[in-house]
């Protein structure tokens, strides 16, 4: 989520020492240093580390780059979460694969994507590593602890459903609608994962399809083709696609036909057909490459939540004193 410093005083407050990086010159002699991620008509974006910036184009005087890299500078979080973010924490294609049929992906990458049930209703979610994390929507897991994650293991040519019931919240992001979850029962196997793909190299038209449960029915495949990359929601951009998506979809991958997750189903337009919406998968490489910080912690300034002590009974003093 883009944090955005309206007036130059508010710009000159958020200002980071990142070493050699490169530097936004202001009017008032301030000056930003961090990674530039885009440079608009109106307006210039800097990542800082711990936060990303929207700087009027009208309050820079001066841009210079540099090839450095910018020292990380993180937000607080629990140092479990850095013990379990090793490097190849998702895998992406390292060359571009060929395309096959819808049957044959689903067939070899179907194991990945699964079922996440709360006691108030269930989503989708799909994969990420051997270790059991997996991405789901944060609307699916909203105000929930209790998360269990049915994942559908292949057993002699077919599918053996599996019910983890220790399922941790590692990294939420509430105004993304995406949440990092982990399967964490002490039994728990290796899990198969997929790949994420990118949204790049998808053209209006190309075939996509999902996976999931919709109204509850597990390992349902819809596919359709890819309506429009930029559908503008609430200020978001989304995937539109007419692969048919519906409550219990919410959170399950969308596929493209080299079986990259291109996109993560969250929503559709209720009185119309073949209208559904889905994240782009450059935001799930966001929030993932930046999980620490949406650490699911009180200690965490960008948690939505904060979690009161729980109260202590009161020491009463005896009457006159």
């Amino acid at each position: 989520m883009l944090r955005h410093c309206a007036f130059l005083s508010a710009v000159a407050a958020c200002l980071v020492q990142a070493g050699r990086a490169d530097t936004v010159q202001l009017k008032d002699k301030a000056a930003v240093n961090g990674k530039i991620l885009a440079e608009k008509r109106d307006q210039v974006v800097v990542d800082v580390g711990y936060t990303v910036l929207v700087i009027p184009r009208d309050s820079v005087v001066k841009i210079s780059r540099s090839d450095v890299p910018v020292p990380a500078v993180r937000a607080v979080a629990p140092a479990k979460i850095a013990d379990e973010a090793t490097p190849g924490f998702y895998s992406t294609p390292a060359k571009t694969a060929d395309e096959r049929s819808v049957r044959e992906l689903v067939k070899q990458i179907g194991e990945a994507v699964v079922q996440v049930r709360t006691p108030s209703g269930l989503g989708s979610g799909f994969i990420l590593n051997e270790d059991g994390f997996l991405i789901t929507n944060f609307h699916v897991i909203e105000n929930e602890t209790q998360i269990s994650a049915a994942v559908y293991h292949q057993r002699d040519g077919g599918l053996e459903p599996r019910v983890y019931k220790q399922v941790r919240i590692i990294a939420i992001n509430k105004f993304g609608d995406l949440a990092l979850l982990k399967i964490e029962d002490k039994d728990a196997p290796k899990f198969k994962y997929v790949m994420l793909g990118s949204t790049e190299a998808l053209a209006v038209g190309d075939q996509v399809f999902a996976i999931g449960s919709p109204l509850g029915l597990e390992r349902t495949v819809t596919e359709g083709i890819l309506s429009t990359k930029t559908r503008e929601l609430l200020g978001e951009l989304y995937l539109q696609t007419t692969a048919q998506i519906n409550p219990g979809n919410s959170g399950g991958p969308l596929f493209n036909l080299r079986g990259e997750v291109v996109g993560v189903t969250n929503m559709k337009i209720t009185f119309g057909e073949g209208l559904g919406f889905a994240i782009p998968v450059e935001a799930v490489k966001f929030f993932l490459d930046h999980r620490d910080a949406f650490a699911y912690s009180n200690d965490n300034p960008s948690n939505p939540y904060r979690y009161l002590e729980p109260p202590s009974h009161l020491r009463h003093k005896p009457a006159g004193q």
